[in-house]
């Protein structure tokens, strides 16, 4: 199943439609979480965007029309990677350990590239926060929680409430450490994984080793 985002050019002036505009708006996103990152937003500009992205200005803007759309893409651009990050650990772990471990793995992951870059989406308004693709993301987000969570504790979950509790225990242990940067940590990688564990009632997987060994 496509992780795209539904609404994800609601921000562009335009959709690229040919690979070679899809390729080059993906490297200009790529680009623009790096200068975000690197940068914050006070620092954060189109022309730095363009030039590190190895293209004109004027090939920026004739799919994004300010830097508050290209910000809007790279958090779509998150959405899809977390919506990854759970089918995948969902699908390709039979084992109730591998699965909590890729679960978690994955979300340090996604953070873990530019930790900064999470700290400014986290602080920034996000104009676009009220649109479908949103609320899009928000329904599959916990139904795919919710997948992980009748798959290990039963189908007892009706009301939504564990799903939400688990979504909200690793988004919430993973965005603090990203804004305090520990998600280097092998300990933070440690107790949040026997979080879940202790939730989903998975056995705990013994410190320094891993489900797959």
């Amino acid at each position: 199943m496509s992780t795209r985002i539904p609404g994800a050019a609601a921000a562009m002036r335009k959709a690229p439609r040919q690979a070679r505009s899809r390729a080059m708006v993906d490297a200009i996103v790529e680009a623009g979480a790096r200068v975000l990152d690197a940068r914050g937003w006070a620092g954060f500009t189109t022309n730095e965007v363009a030039d590190v992205a190895g293209v004109s200005i004027g090939s920026l803007y004739q799919y994004f029309p300010d830097k508050t759309a290209l910000v809007d893409a790279i958090r779509r651009r998150h959405f899809e990677a977390v919506l990854a990050v759970l089918r995948s650990a969902i699908d390709g772990q039979a084992a109730p350990a591998g699965l909590a471990e890729a679960l978690v793995d994955g979300m340090i992951a996604i953070h873990r590239d530019f930790p900064a870059l999470h700290r400014v989406l986290l602080d920034l308004p996000n104009p676009y926060a009220g649109e479908a693709a949103h609320w899009a993301f928000q329904d599959e987000y916990l139904r795919l929680y919710g997948v992980i969570v009748a798959r290990h504790r039963g189908p007892d979950d009706a009301d939504g409430v564990a799903a939400h509790l688990l979504s909200s225990a690793i988004e919430g242990v993973v965005h603090n450490a990203a804004r305090r940067g520990l998600l280097a940590h092998a300990s933070l990688r440690r107790e949040l994984l026997n979080l879940v564990c202790v939730y989903l009632g998975i056995a705990a997987i013994p410190a320094g080793r891993s489900a797959t060994a």
